[in-house]
């Protein structure tokens, strides 16, 4: 399964190309190197790799020009950042005031327009118009200067590697773009007396720029009972389409009310998140005031709308979470909220699951609804989506506040079919081997103070996060297949260097 289609998701949004030159060549020259920029501009807008509209925009020559496309850029709400290309050489001093007011993240892409050197025809004309390989260097040295940051990519413009690299980092700006001004809802409160699900909601919004409110399960469970008949009705008719239902779950069966109040709850929860304009939220069982169950299905399916969702009130994971379902917008595999359970130690695999609240879009089967006791909560048995996830490569991030800062730690894992059936297991589950091997993966995620709760995704790579961290300017640690504990903790012990003299 995957998350929403691609086609709805990314609009009207735009990247800008924008190319840097100067008057000294004449203005053939320039008409040459406005015609190449169009020409590449139009090329990245129709590949695939690249999600966004690419917006040729004019060769800039002259200081104000500079800064007023980034002015311009900066007040355009559906801008998500800037592609910046050095066609020939660009006086760096021209770019100082343009890059201190620039507020949208950009790429610096290091290409030439031809390919090839054309040994035969190559004269003094085409060395003063092509010029990338030392007008980049130019522009990169102010850039390093200015201290700006920034995202470089090196190669042709048509080479399948760059445009893999500049889809990758505009996926990061889109879920940048995204939570600029987002909003998360909390039902209730973190679970008590949990340290990692905590943090600083204020530094929350001054680093992503979205908000993290507190509502009562009194404004919740209105909209819960505002639900009508008829909509129920539609909603469990969607049920019966799209899912296999336990037998006590069917028209007839002992627990069908059950089934309608998860439907009731959805839809309320659904109501509240729509009217609020929030893009994820968070429950907590140990505040569930006015709810006959803990939502188990409506998280499951908000989720695969693209909902970010934290549990036990964990709200760096619903803001995690958003991030993910919008990177992995129309790429195979899904996204999801997950939970580091239990370990099978003699296969040194990790098995991954919650309570309830396990994405469908990361199944690699049709989901079942099953209902089953909740020992937790203290509320009538709930109902939920039971499936295996797709065997295959994902990853494992968590996003944790250690004080002074935030910081994101990734895992490389395989998906894995169980080695056995999992009968008496009723809730969504994936099981993986985490890169490079159980022990130094285990160690390294627990040294570096991850959380117990993840964003599992089979649709977004390491590199999407480092991008995307980078853009947000928290530190990152990657535990990949070549990590070497003694190098990750001389990284860590680094990095807090850096970041306490920063």
């Amino acid at each position: 399964m995957t998350d929403i289609p691609h086609d709805t998701e990314f609009g009207d949004l735009e990247l800008w190309f924008v190319t840097g030159s100067q008057h000294l060549y004449g203005e053939e020259a320039l008409e040459i190197v406005d015609e190449h920029s169009g020409e590449i501009a139009a090329s990245l807008s129709a590949s695939d790799q690249i999600p966004v509209d690419v917006v040729h925009k004019p060769v800039l020559t002259t200081r104000d020009a500079i800064e007023e496309i980034v002015m311009e850029a900066n007040a355009t709400e559906n801008c998500v950042g800037l592609i910046t290309w050095m066609h020939t050489f660009s006086p760096a001093k021209m770019w100082i005031r343009g890059l201190q007011a620039l507020e949208k993240p950009f790429v610096h892409l290091h290409t030439q327009y031809n390919e090839r050197l054309p040994y035969s025809e190559i004269d003094m004309d085409f060395m003063n118009v092509n010029q990338s390989a030392h007008g980049g260097r130019e522009f990169g040295h102010i850039v390093s200067r200015l201290d700006v940051d920034r995202k470089v990519v090196v190669g042709h413009w048509e080479d399948d590697a760059v445009l893999e690299q500049l889809g990758t980092w505009t996926r990061a700006a889109c879920a940048w773009y995204d939570l600029r001004g987002a909003k998360i809802a909390r039902f209730g409160d973190n679970m008590r007396d949990v340290a990692v699900t905590e943090g600083d909601k204020v530094a929350a919004e001054m680093t992503f720029g979205a908000t993290v409110d507190g509502y009562g399960l009194g404004d919740l469970v209105e909209y819960v009972d505002a639900v009508s008949t008829a909509e129920i009705d539609d909603l469990v008719a969607t049920y019966e389409d799209e899912y296999e239902l336990a037998p006590e779950l069917a028209e007839d069966g002992e627990k069908r009310d059950s089934l309608r109040e998860a439907a009731r709850i959805e839809l309320g929860i659904r109501a509240f998140l729509e009217d609020g304009e929030f893009v994820g939220f968070t429950t907590t069982f140990e505040n569930l005031t006015g709810l006959t169950q803990l939502p188990g299905l409506a998280v499951q399916r908000l989720m695969a709308d693209g909902y970010g969702f934290g549990p036990e009130g964990d709200w760096k994971s619903a803001l995690l979470t958003r991030a993910m379902k919008v990177m992995g917008r129309g790429l195979e595999g899904g996204t999801s909220l997950m939970e580091h359970y239990t370990y099978d130690l003699a296969d040194e695999t990790v098995l991954g699951a919650h309570m309830l609240e396990i994405c469908e879009s990361i199944a690699g089967e049709q989901p079942r609804l099953e209902i089953h006791p909740l020992d937790i909560g203290g509320k009538a048995d709930p109902v939920r989506s039971v499936f295996d996830a797709a065997a295959g490569p994902a990853v494992n991030a968590t996003v944790v506040d250690v004080g002074d800062r935030f910081r994101m730690i990734v895992n490389d894992v395989e998906t894995v079919e169980p080695a056995e059936d999992l009968p008496n297991l009723p809730v969504a589950r994936a099981l993986w081997d985490p890169q490079p091997g159980f022990e130094t993966a285990i160690e390294a995620w627990i040294k570096a103070g991850g959380a117990h709760h993840t964003g599992y995704s089979q649709a977004v790579t390491a590199q999407h996060l480092k991008d995307f961290a980078e853009m947000a300017d928290i530190e990152f640690l990657h535990v990949d297949e070549e990590t070497d504990l003694d190098d990750f903790e001389r990284e860590l012990q680094w990095n807090e260097t850096y970041h306490r003299l920063n």
